[in-house]
């Protein structure tokens, strides 16, 4: 069974990770993707060969979704190209981790622009699209991180805390409407990027984590597939734990 078959999805920050593995589960349910790159355009060239041989359309787009003029740009190339939207996933993020004693004004600047006012831009983008059709949903990628913190990460906590009353904020103003928007707040997710970590301070986070492993990129996509179809038309406003039991 293919829930979004036929659905028009919009991804930040796709090429890789997280955002590259709710492309695929997305695809494996019928959607058509439009996802955008940073910098990495070879590996999203390659996705979307990959996610056009699963029979849907798929196209990446090089983006800045930090930019508001950049992301009014894509939505309207989006709407061109696939001839609607039903689901925004704002996933686009950066860190600059650093103690607050020696993080500098910019590396503050510049997560709070890319991880939180990109949500803020590509959100007021699609808003229009999603009022007019009276239907849609909304799932911004937030951490646990922005639920409880972590030393060392006041710039990205505050951005994905800022995500979650951002969310909350979308809901209540957009569900008269039929648009639901959730969050997502993934744990330890094995990645690329932790891939390169030594394998002994990986195993320390297993350990740590009541299901004793790191999460997927599959896992978050799943809840993501969740939220954008129509097995949660009753969910808006929430923030959903994809941690394994870390936060209980």
């Amino acid at each position: 069974m293919k829930l979004l078959e036929g659905k028009k999805v919009i991804i930040t920050g796709a090429s890789r990770g997280i955002g590259k593995g709710i492309a695929e589960v997305f695809a494996d349910h019928g959607a058509d993707v439009a996802f955008t790159y940073s910098s990495s355009e070879a590996p999203a060239l390659e996705l979307e060969k990959a996610l056009s041989s699963k029979g849907v359309k798929a196209k990446a787009y090089k983006s800045n979704a930090a930019s508001f003029e950049e992301s009014e740009k894509l939505v309207a190339r989006v709407l061109e190209d696939f001839g609607g939207i039903d689901v925004l996933i704002n996933n686009a993020g950066i860190t600059r981790d650093n103690l607050l004693m020696r993080m500098g004004e910019d590396d503050f600047d510049k997560v709070i622009e890319t991880n939180l006012k990109s949500v803020f831009n590509m959100t007021k983008a699609v808003q229009r699209t999603l009022l007019k059709q009276r239907q849609g949903s909304i799932i911004n990628m937030s951490s646990v991180v922005g639920v409880k913190g972590n030393a060392g990460q006041t710039n990205y906590a505050a951005s994905k805390a800022g995500m979650i009353g951002f969310t909350k904020s979308v809901a209540l103003e957009l569900g008269s409407r039929n648009i639901r928007c959730n969050a997502i707040a993934p744990g330890f997710i094995e990645t690329e990027m932790t891939a390169k970590l030594d394998e002994k301070t990986v195993q320390g986070w297993r350990d740590a984590i009541p299901l004793k492993r790191g999460g997927t990129p599959a896992d978050v996509a799943n809840a993501c597939l969740f939220l954008a179809s129509d097995l949660s038309t009753y969910v808006t406003g929430q923030v959903l734990n994809v941690d394994g039991g870390m936060l209980t």
